[in-house]
């Protein structure tokens, strides 16, 4: 950390300073916690362990799924602590490793969600080539890029943050430590940093939206030359949630990264970071998964064997 951070630690804030409604918001945290390891556990379980889901597009998913268990684990155990506790206090080193993490995580999911939209554009569109286009060597690679760019693009992120001086307050105006957030408690001059957000959110966002919205514009053309209703409403059906769960991820993280620091901290800025942090690892067993008749099918298959092996 630069010599001239005065600030040597950081109060996070709750959604209300009411006993029962901390109580309240920490229940609420803490079940969606739960749900999410438990559907995403269960993905990762299911895909791994049945041979029939071993195709580039379980590959993904398998991998969306581990990510979004170490995305939501991220804001939600820290914040149930602050929300119980008198205590809010989070250290300038955990402050900056939280905002690593959170970018880090934001950015592979949405990459993912790119390449999983690629994936399902490749195998509706062009079938026959899918098993040359996404065979399992690109697969490795395109996740592994993912990875490795969300770690850069943090990094340079983060790094970029805590080379300003923080000393007109420690109070962060948000249940987790976020970049917008700290910008508004800086004495420095925080105008390259706001350019740089709102050009890498407009490069990044914009064009993973502009490449998912693409794919799937092919994917329904398509899907409306099926020759039966029943194809075209389960394309549907799966698709349409897909861009859903990917406008309100990204235009979230916009609402909140695009906006200029010079504005005052609102309880809508804590409300709307809860749709790009909280919500898509929530939802996104429940969509990609759940709701799909080859994962109802393997859950059924992996408990039949360990049932049938428990009664030997």
């Amino acid at each position: 950390m630069p010599n001239s951070t005065t600030v040597m630690e950081f109060l996070l804030t709750r959604f209300s300073d009411i006993w029962e409604l901390r109580v309240l918001h920490a229940m609420l945290f803490l079940l969606m916690y739960l749900a999410t390891l438990l559907g995403n556990i269960f993905i990762v379980t299911v895909t791994t362990l049945e041979q029939s889901l071993h195709t580039p597009m379980y590959f993904f998913l398998r991998n969306l799924s581990v990510l979004d268990i170490c995305y939501i684990s991220v804001t939600i155990p820290k914040a149930c602590v602050i929300f119980l506790h008198d205590s809010r206090v989070i250290s300038v080193a955990g402050c900056a490793a939280q905002i690593f993490l959170v970018i880090a995580f934001a950015t592979v999911e949405l990459l993912f969600l790119t390449v999983m939209a690629r994936d399902r554009y490749v195998a509706i569109c062009q079938p026959l080539h899918y098993p040359v286009i996404m065979n399992p060597r690109v697969c490795v690679q395109m996740t592994l890029a993912s990875a490795l760019s969300g770690m850069i693009y943090s990094a340079f992120h983060t790094g970029n943050t805590f080379r300003l001086s923080f000393c007109k307050s420690h109070v962060v105006h948000h249940f987790f430590c976020d970049i917008p957030s700290l910008l508004k408690l800086s004495c420095s001059d925080t105008f390259s940093n706001e350019i740089l957000i709102f050009v890498s959110v407009v490069i990044l966002g914009g064009g993973c939206f502009a490449f998912i919205t693409k794919s799937y514009i092919h994917i329904f053309s398509t899907v409306l030359k099926f020759p039966t209703r029943g194809e075209q409403g389960k394309a549907f059906s799966t698709c349409i949630p897909h861009i859903i769960v990917v406008a309100v991820f990204v235009s979230s993280i916009a609402a909140v990264y695009m906006k200029p620091s010079s504005n005052s901290p609102t309880l809508q800025d804590m409300v709307t970071s809860v749709f790009y942090s909280i919500v898509p690892p929530f939802l996104n067993p429940i969509i990609y998964s759940l709701r799909n008749k080859q994962i109802k099918g393997a859950i059924k298959r992996v408990m039949s064997r360990k049932y049938y092996s428990g009664k030997r």
